[in-house]
């Protein structure tokens, strides 16, 4: 089994059930996904990530997705090991009928993987990663900007241009120059000591964990606002550090080859969100 394979594979509550080929997850990316960290064997912020499901099946006008069942087989699947990423897709179901158009009458497909945590070289959260801008430019789109919808081409090919190994991740621009995110994050920049992240409006991911810093940082008196950002916002940043589910919060300690240090409210925010990373209390 190699390092993508999921330990575990449920369909519809079906362990290793298989998926139609006609279902409009395949042929149109016609869903949502989530990746869920787990820890102690709970999952973090499972009710935010149920939330943000919620919300693009609404916008997608994608109905029928039993969301209890859901809750109870990640934290089934949670529970059985100290740590795992879990996986969930939902899809519209399988076509009724041919074309683009759902016809209304078709049953939401549920997925739910889970996978081994996987293993880091030395400790990211604390010395920080390596980041650089790519060439690729995301399409703006406010009707999917915020989702977490199943077409990821655009970051398929984004990742193909990150060859060297010591680059952790790729920071993404729109076709209008905004900053938007990493390929796999959210990303965060201090300017004169306030803290601020992209605007999710054109494109990009509305991330559990970015929704979390903002949450808590505004909460501890912490100044952090969404704003829109360029790549002279970038080159002046102080600090920068990036979020996901999986790595809570990696400082950036070089951006295209410039130096950057962990700074203090980069370790602030650490601190803030250490306990919650560490003990998850959603059930």
């Amino acid at each position: 089994m190699s390092a993508a394979d999921p330990a575990t594979a449920w369909v519809d509550g079906r362990p290793c059930a298989s998926v139609s080929v006609l279902d409009r997850g395949l042929h149109f990316g016609d869903g949502l996904f989530e990746t869920i960290a787990c820890c102690r064997g709970r999952p973090r912020f499972l009710a935010l990530h149920l939330e943000r499901l919620a919300l693009g099946c609404e916008r997608l006008r994608l109905a029928g997705v039993d969301f209890a069942a859901l809750r109870r087989e990640v934290a089934t699947l949670a529970a059985e090991q100290d740590r795992a990423l879990i996986k969930v897709l939902v899809t519209r179901g399988i076509a009724t009928a041919r074309g683009y158009a759902a016809r209304g009458d078709e049953h939401a497909t549920r997925i739910v993987l889970r996978y081994a945590w996987p293993t880091e070289a030395g400790q990211p959260s604390e010395t920080g990663v390596a980041a650089r801008v790519a060439q690729l430019r995301l399409a703006e789109s406010p009707a999917l900007a915020g989702l977490k919808h199943l077409n990821r081409l655009e970051l398929v090919l984004a990742r193909a241009e990150l060859a060297d190994p010591e680059v952790f991740e790729l920071l993404l621009l729109s076709q209008s120059g905004r900053v938007v995110s990493g390929s796999m994050s959210n990303v965060f920049i201090v300017q004169h000591g306030a803290l601020r992240t992209p605007r999710i409006t054109l494109a990009g991911v509305a991330g559990v964990m970015r929704r979390v810093v903002l949450t808590r940082t505004q909460a501890h008196g912490l100044p952090v606002s969404e704003a829109d950002l360029s790549m002279a916002d970038l080159a002046s940043a102080e600090e920068i550090f990036l979020t996901n589910a999986r790595i809570g919060i990696y400082p950036v300690r070089a951006l295209d080859g410039r130096a950057l240090v962990p700074g203090p409210i980069t370790r602030r925010v650490q601190a803030l969100l250490a306990s919650a990373l560490d003990n998850p209390q959603d059930p």
